[in-house]
C-alpha cells in the first residue's frame, strides 16, 4: 500500500459552475411550468364537472318550474331559459337562466348547482336590473325573483329574506321551500 496522499477532487471551473447553475433553473423553471399546466388542467376539470352539475340541475329545474308556480297560482304562460337582456348598443346588461312570463308577472329564476349567500346578492343585484330595463321599455308587470338548485340553510334563508322563492332540488324533483311564517315574495 502507498502512502501516498490522494488527490483532492478536482475543481469546478467558474464556467462548469456558471453552466450547472443555468441548467439547474433552466429544469427548475420547467418544473414551475408543468406544476401550473398541471394546475390548470385541475382547475378546468373542476369547472367542466361543475358546468355539468348545473346543467344537470337545470335539465330537473327547468322543465318543472313552471308547474311549480302555476300551483301557486300565477298561470304562467310563457317560459324561456337562458334569457339575455341587452342594452341599446347590443351589450348584455343581464342573463336570466328560466324566465316565467304572464300579463301580470315576470319571474326570472336563478339556477345553481350549489347556491350560496354571494349567489342571492347577485340575483337581487340583477332583478333591479331587470326592474330598470322593464321601466326604460314600459313594461309595468311586476318582477318576482326565485332561486333554484342544491340549496343550504344559509342561502335559503338569505333568499327568504330578500324575498325570492326558494326550489330545492329534492331527488329527481324539485320542491318549493317552505318560507318562514308571514312571507311575502318581494316585487321589483
Amino acid at each position: 500500500m502507498s502512502d501516498h496522499a490522494q488527490d483532492p477532487e478536482p475543481r469546478m471551473s467558474f464556467e462548469q459552475l456558471w453552466a450547472l447553475l443555468q441548467e439547474n433553473a433552466r429544469q427548475m423553471k420547467e418544473q414551475r411550468e408543468d406544476f401550473a399546466r398541471d394546475i390548470k388542467a385541475v382547475h378546468w376539470e373542476i369547472g367542466n364537472i361543475g358546468n355539468q352539475l348545473g346543467s344537470l340541475i337545470e335539465s330537473i329545474v327547468s322543465p318543472n318550474i313552471h308547474r311549480k308556480f302555476n300551483a301557486l297560482g300565477y298561470a304562467f304562460t310563457r317560459m324561456n331559459t337562458f334569457v339575455a337582456y341587452k342594452d341599446a348598443h347590443g351589450e348584455t346588461i343581464a342573463e336570466v337562466d328560466v324566465l316565467l312570463e304572464n300579463g301580470e308577472y315576470a319571474l326570472a329564476a336563478e339556477v345553481k348547482s350549489a347556491l350560496t349567500v354571494e349567489d342571492v346578492k347577485t340575483h337581487a343585484e340583477r332583478m333591479c336590473v331587470l326592474r330598470a330595463y322593464a321601466d326604460r321599455h314600459n313594461d309595468e308587470r311586476q318582477y318576482l325573483g326565485a332561486i333554484a338548485g342544491i340549496v343550504g340553510k344559509q342561502a335559503r334563508d338569505y333568499a327568504h329574506k330578500s324575498g325570492f322563492y326558494v326550489l330545492e332540488q329534492s331527488g329527481d324533483t324539485v320542491r318549493t321551500a317552505d318560507p318562514p311564517e308571514a312571507w311575502q315574495p318581494k316585487a321589483w
